[in-house]
């Protein structure tokens, strides 16, 4: 069996289980809202606890984590295929396992040419490792499909999201969207605000389009914006009518430092 193993354990995130129990645990608890709700996606940061932590936690906090999860988060290593897609194994966690949904998986990659199978993408890739223990204390039952994606076009995009929406209502299983995105990277905290406020105006207003255009014609460097283009789509092809920001911080929240900031920024779409 194909066993993804954690990469980013004792960096990113607590290598041990009950240190990392308590960690993600105590950010849901303390979100401003733990009323669980059905949704088609939510987008949550993949930057070190210390700095997204409670913001994630404001995101995961507010939906119920289903059987089935597809996440999709960017390529930072270079590594592997383009839409690349761990379609068999497990995803192992300091907390424990979650499988791979296979049924899901081949349903994905049957729904386009985009979609390749592919485990060298994933096995050095942050974006979605973050991401998992959230998932697990939510579901530990859960079975996931992990995608990752470089920079593509609107189009790709686009034909992405709508095959992904055809391959989730052919699975006819519950299943929610998770995508892994930081916002803007390494700039003053006052310009990455602002320039995550560009971005957080798209998202909410469920404009994948817009999203890509206001991230090229302002220079955004939002990690996640070709993902949470894709998830955009397929939401809006599942029937999404609302997005809602659950938490928005920088890393000078942290830091300290208001000079080279990192934005993170939670949104629920259901």
């Amino acid at each position: 069996m194909q066993i993804r193993k954690p990469f980013v354990a004792n960096q990113f995130y607590p290598g041990s289980s009950d240190s990392l129990r308590h960690a993600v645990e105590g950010y849901i608890s303390s979100a401003h809202s733990t009323a669980e709700e059905k949704a088609v996606a939510l987008i949550a940061p993949h930057a070190g606890y210390m700095y997204s932590g409670k913001t994630a936690g404001e995101a995961f906090a507010r939906v119920i984590v289903p059987e089935s999860v597809v996440l999709i988060g960017p390529n930072h290593t270079g590594l592997g295929d383009a839409f690349a897609v761990m379609t068999k194994g497990t995803w192992e966690t300091p907390l424990g396992n979650l499988d791979i949904d296979e049924d899901l998986a081949e349903a994905i990659l049957d729904s386009s040419r985009l979609f390749t199978a592919d485990t060298l993408a994933h096995e050095r890739e942050h974006s979605l490792e973050v991401e998992m223990p959230f998932i697990y204390i939510k579901n530990p039952k859960a079975k996931i499909v992990p995608i990752t994606v470089m920079s593509s076009s609107q189009k790709a995009c686009e034909d992405a999201g709508a095959a992904l929406a055809k391959a989730i209502r052919k699975h006819k299983k519950k299943t929610l969207i998770v995508v892994s995105s930081d916002m803007n990277h390494y700039e003053s905290d006052e310009i990455t605000r602002k320039k995550d406020r560009l971005a957080i105006d798209k998202v909410l207003a469920l404009d994948p389009e817009g999203l890509l255009k206001v991230i090229k014609e302002h220079r955004i460097t939002m990690c996640g914006a070709i993902p949470a283009a894709i998830a955009l789509y397929a939401a809006k092809e599942l029937g999404a009518t609302k997005a809602t920001l659950a938490g928005h911080t920088t890393s000078a929240e942290a830091s300290g430092d208001t000079t080279y900031t990192v934005g993170y920024a939670g949104f629920v779409i259901k």
